[in-house]
């Protein structure tokens, strides 16, 4: 494979990937348990209101991703913010850990918390998820928010998913997380938030990282291929150059109610590297298609 494709491949697969913050306190304290199969799934509850937003976190997060948008929506939607099985606070059985699986859970949260409709925002790998409850219960989507994350599956052959894949179940799989997320954080000044967020993804299992992965790119594993949807698809992306023409044309397609916005200067974490110009394009995304209170 040439350093170019290379490098191509190398961007699809940081778009997926994520960090664990583990700043509960700093969200919420209304802190519940839903019963997923044999399991309990993690979940807190920020704010009230006729609409609910539920987050849904990245590769190896935890719901403490989202704690800089709390504050900012709080006071116009009830707010849910989920620890996907096998990160943070929720169980962490030895599953196969599938798009799919994932969906469900997220479901359970839902049913849990009694919502019926929902707004779903997930950054990176949380976008196939909010793809695939989509995709099981479009009746309980309100509207689908991606955070620089894809809404289909990059294409690739199976032996390129695999060189992926394989670092992740090696004995020195830390150090080649450390080494490659590295690579995520392009913009000077964010080595403290780099360190931080390195050092709170390596308390995820190994076995919950690598399922995750063989869940995003195993060739047994069905796409998360968004069709036309009846929903707001909204997106707030990085610069980045796997965001091609080809593809914002692929997103514009998906729904009358489409909005694109791109913000500068910011790697991968833009909710935590700019929070206040993100929370702004959120907000004034959710008010556009009437998703929060004005």
């Amino acid at each position: 494979m040439n350093e170019l494709r290379f490098s191509a491949l190398s961007g699809t697969f940081l778009l997926l990937s994520g960090w664990a913050g583990p700043q509960y306190a700093a969200i919420a304290s209304d802190s519940h348990f839903a019963s997923f199969g044999t399991n309990q799934v993690h979940y807190l509850i920020e704010g009230k209101g006729s609409h609910t937003i539920v987050f849904v976190h990245c590769w190896a997060g935890n719901a403490g991703l989202w704690r800089e948008q709390v504050q900012e929506l709080a006071g116009h939607a009830r707010l849910i913010l989920v620890d996907l099985p096998g990160h943070g606070q929720s169980d962490k059985p030895h599953v196969e850990y599938t798009m799919d699986f994932f969906a469900k859970a997220v479901l359970a949260v839902m049913r849990d918390a009694q919502v019926d409709k929902a707004t779903l925002v997930g950054h990176s790998m949380g976008a196939p998820v909010i793809c695939r409850i989509y995709k099981q219960a479009p009746e309980k989507v309100a509207a689908l928010v991606a955070v620089d994350g894809f809404l289909r599956r990059p294409k690739m052959a199976p032996e390129q998913a695999e060189q992926f894949v394989a670092p992740f179940r090696a004995p020195e799989y830390r150090e080649h997380t450390r080494q490659f997320l590295g690579t995520l954080f392009p913009i000077p000044g964010t080595e403290t938030l780099r360190d931080r967020v390195v050092s709170e993804l390596l308390t995820t299992p190994q076995y919950v990282m690598l399922g995750a992965m063989e869940g995003m790119f195993g060739a047994d594993q069905p796409d998360w291929d968004l069709k036309k949807v009846t929903v707001p698809v909204l997106i707030i992306n990085a610069p980045n150059p796997m965001w091609t023409d080809e593809y914002k044309a692929y997103v514009r397609s998906l729904s009358s109610k489409t909005d694109y916005r791109t913000i500068d200067g910011v790697g991968h974490w833009l909710m935590l590297e700019k929070p206040a110009e993100f929370n702004a394009a959120l907000t004034d995304l959710l008010r556009k298609f009437d998703l929060i209170a004005k």
